[in-house]
């Protein structure tokens, strides 16, 4: 499996499997650790869905179209 090929909407729901192993934690350990450590897992996913979504012109740059 090449990574670059694998779409960011892939990448998040394997990532949405990183809250197994923090509802386990959450449900053995402590309830508000869980919480928080699944808050956690969410907004690294959200980062990184935006960060790795395609660019939508990634050749303008911004530019007024005169060269």
């Amino acid at each position: 499996m090449v990574l670059e090929t694998v779409s960011p909407r892939t990448s998040l729901v394997v990532g949405l499997l990183a809250l197994v192993p923090v509802s386990w934690y959450a449900l053995g350990s402590s309830l508000s650790a869980g919480v928080v450590s699944a808050i956690n897992v969410l907004i690294i996913l959200a980062c990184l869905y935006v960060a790795f979504e395609p660019v939508p012109d990634h050749h303008d740059h911004g530019s007024s179209g005169t060269s």
